[in-house]
C-alpha cells in the first residue's frame, strides 16, 4: 500500500476546513515570498488551531537535529505524552517510523508543504489523527529553521468504537515523557 501523503494544493480537495484554513492563513503569511519565517505568525492569529500545533526546531545540515519546540494539548493527549524539547526521532508518533521522518525531509529539504493523511489512532484509542500538514518556515528566506504542523484530531463516534474500553495500562492523560522502547 502507498503511503498517504500529497505535496501539493491537491489536499485542499478534501482536508478538514480547519486544516485549509491553516494552509491559507501561512500562504497569506508569504507574501511573495517561497516561505515565511517563524516572525510572521501571530501566535494571537492561531488560537483556533493551538490544540493541534506543533513547532520543531531545525538545526542546520551537516548534524541535522529537530527538536520538538512547542506541542499542543490535543497532540499531547493523542500521542499520550508531551514530547516537548525531544529530538522528533525519540518522540515522533505514526504508524510508520521513516514514512514520519519522510515527511519532515521533505518539508525540510524540499521546502514544501506536506499533507500526510495515513490515519493514526490515539493511544487511548478514543480518537483519530485524519490529517497531518506540515508548513516550512525560514527566518532568512532559503533555509527552512522550523516547521509549523498541524495534526487535526477527532474523536472516533460510539458506534465506531463498537463497545470499545480503555487500553488497560495507558493513561487517557499525557504524561510527560514518552514510555521507553527496550
Amino acid at each position: 500500500m502507498t503511503y498517504q501523503r500529497l505535496t501539493s494544493t491537491q489536499f485542499l480537495k478534501f482536508c478538514s476546513i480547519r486544516t485549509a484554513a491553516l494552509y491559507r492563513y501561512w500562504d497569506a503569511k508569504k507574501r511573495g515570498r517561497k516561505l515565511p519565517a517563524r516572525a510572521d505568525i501571530d501566535p494571537a492569529e492561531m488560537k483556533p488551531w493551538l490544540p493541534g500545533l506543533v513547532l520543531v526546531d531545525v538545526d542546520p545540515e551537516p548534524q541535522r537535529r529537530i527538536v520538538y519546540r512547542v506541542v499542543g494539548t490535543a497532540v499531547c493527549t493523542h500521542r499520550g505524552y508531551d514530547p516537548t524539547g525531544r529530538p522528533v526521532q525519540e518522540g515522533l508518533y505514526g504508524n510508520v517510523r521513516d514514512e514520519v521522518l519522510e515527511n519532515y525531509r521533505i518539508a525540510i529539504d524540499e521546502q514544501s508543504i506536506v499533507f500526510d493523511y495515513d490515519s493514526t489512532p490515539s493511544r487511548s484509542g478514543l480518537a483519530r489523527e485524519i490529517g497531518t500538514l506540515f508548513l516550512p518556515l525560514s527566518s532568512d528566506g532559503t533555509t527552512v529553521d522550523k516547521v509549523l504542523i498541524y495534526q487535526d484530531i477527532e474523536p472516533y463516534a460510539v458506534s465506531e468504537l463498537n463497545g470499545a474500553l480503555l487500553v488497560p495500562g495507558v493513561s487517557p492523560v499525557p504524561q510527560k515523557r514518552a514510555p521507553i522502547a527496550g
